[in-house]
């Protein structure tokens, strides 16, 4: 009996045993785990191709580059996107988000679609965050870019600018070069660009046909914005298409449109070295410059850019057109998304990377500046006269801010409509001049 009880008390100790190292080798996992915590997963939304509608080879080259210092400042952060999701397809998908609850903790918003987060108030304000970072300036960004992510000129700033591309004037220089007429300066105006296009009009191979042309591109919005008047009021709930400028634009357009005596210029009469003058973003500039874009685009002549012409009482000004990003107002990490939104946007470092990286341009004050011709314009671009950094960066310091009311796309389709009837001479000037406003003023009041 006593060799039957020690037995039992010899097989009993084991588990004992096993019990102390299961707890000894559960402390060592707790304590592991507690030194290597999991990663913040922080969701940003992208999309792929460029925002400016050019060939872009690397889309994610510019994020990507930036996650990486942002991850190495940050070792307990991983940052995340799902590629793939082309531009066209992109608000669709973050709706789909939206509705399934799975917003991003950032994304990407395209110019068109401001309104429509800010209103139903999917996007964060930023001015708090903005305010307390010791570390931040506001009036670091080019003032244009940054107006872009304000519901209003007073309102709140729900979006920083990303990247921005000014709107220019390319120049065919081999054309006016040919027709000994010099490189306008970036002073021009309507009466000077209007000169130029009707010297250059002409029949070049006597065939009685016109296949030489001063202007392809250019729209009664691009004279409206160089003449010195808005079209809306900021509230949009009145027009000013009665003012003596905005008629001044318009039949400044019509004349431009005269000097084609009838014929229709088109895209390919541009590629093909036989129109003087087109607007053009500035992103198409810098993707079709260099090569092997500009071999393809453009093989027969140079092209050159220079400011808008003003009108009589208006300016050499541009309109700008900029990608924002916000902070998703539900995100759980918003201190850090405001970090990860501050290295995408208002890093310098980071954003000098755009001049490689991007066919658009920083809009952080101080780059685009600094950088050299060849940089910004490509690697012939020393050789070159009539541009420098300087003059891009004033362009985008004085540019201008579109209308965004939420009536306006309706309401300019209507105007568009009406003014390109008179363009092309099938409405009676005085009579349509004055019915327009009321068209306009009647629409915006429903």
């Amino acid at each position: 009996m006593s060799e039957q009880k020690h037995g039992l008390q010899r097989f009993r100790r084991p588990p004992r045993f096993l019990l102390g190292l299961l707890f000894a080798y559960l402390f060592v996992f707790l304590a592991l785990c507690k030194m290597e915590p999991q990663p913040i997963i922080l969701r940003v939304g992208l999309f792929a191709g460029s925002n400016w509608d050019v060939p872009q080879g690397n889309s994610y080259a510019y994020i990507d580059e930036v996650i990486a210092k942002f991850e190495a400042e940050h070792p307990n952060v991983k940052v995340v996107y799902q590629s793939g999701i082309r531009k066209e397809d992109y608000s669709e998908w973050l709706a789909g988000k939206a509705l399934a609850g799975e917003m991003p903790d950032l994304f990407l918003i395209p110019q068109n679609d401001f309104n429509l987060y800010t209103n139903r108030g999917a996007l964060a304000p930023l001015d708090t965050l903005a305010k307390d970072d010791a570390n931040f300036e506001l009036a670091d960004f080019y003032p244009t870019p940054l107006a872009y992510g304000r519901s209003s000129e007073a309102g709140p700033l729900y979006a920083l600018p990303v990247e921005c591309v000014p709107r220019l004037m390319f120049v065919n220089r081999t054309l006016l070069s040919r027709e000994g007429i010099p490189l306008p300066d970036d002073d021009w105006t309507w009466d000077d660009f209007l000169s130029i296009c009707q010297k250059v009009t002409r029949d070049t191979d006597g065939d009685g046909r016109l296949d030489q042309f001063g202007v392809y591109g250019y729209t009664w919005q691009d004279a409206v914005i160089t003449s010195g008047q808005k079209l809306f009021r900021a509230d949009g709930k009145a027009s000013y298409f009665a003012n003596p400028r905005i008629e001044d634009a318009i039949r400044f357009t019509i004349a431009l449109h005269q000097t084609q005596q009838g014929q229709t210029v088109q895209e390919r009469d541009f590629d093909l070295g036989h129109v003087a003058f087109r607007p053009f973003s500035f992103a198409a500039y810098r993707t079709y410059q260099p090569y092997p874009w500009r071999i393809k685009k453009a093989t027969n002549f140079e092209w050159d850019c220079i400011r808008l012409p003003r009108g009589p009482e208006g300016k050499n000004t541009s309109p700008i057109q900029t990608l924002l990003m916000g902070i998703n107002a539900q995100t759980k990490q918003r201190q850090l998304a405001w970090e990860f939104l501050k290295a995408v946007c208002y890093e310098k470092e980071n954003q000098q990377k755009l001049l490689t990286l991007s066919a658009a341009l920083p809009v952080h004050r101080g780059i685009i500046e600094n950088a050299t011709s060849a940089e910004l314009f490509g690697p012939a671009a020393d050789e070159k006269s009539g541009r420098s950094p300087q003059a891009v960066s004033r362009v985008i310091e004085e540019g201008s801010l579109p209308d965004r009311f939420p009536q306006y796309s309706e309401t300019i389709l209507l105007a568009d409509r009406e003014i390109q009837k008179l363009i092309q001479g099938s409405l009676t000037e005085t009579n349509a001049m004055n019915r327009l406003p009321k068209k306009v003023n009647d629409l915006l009041l429903k």
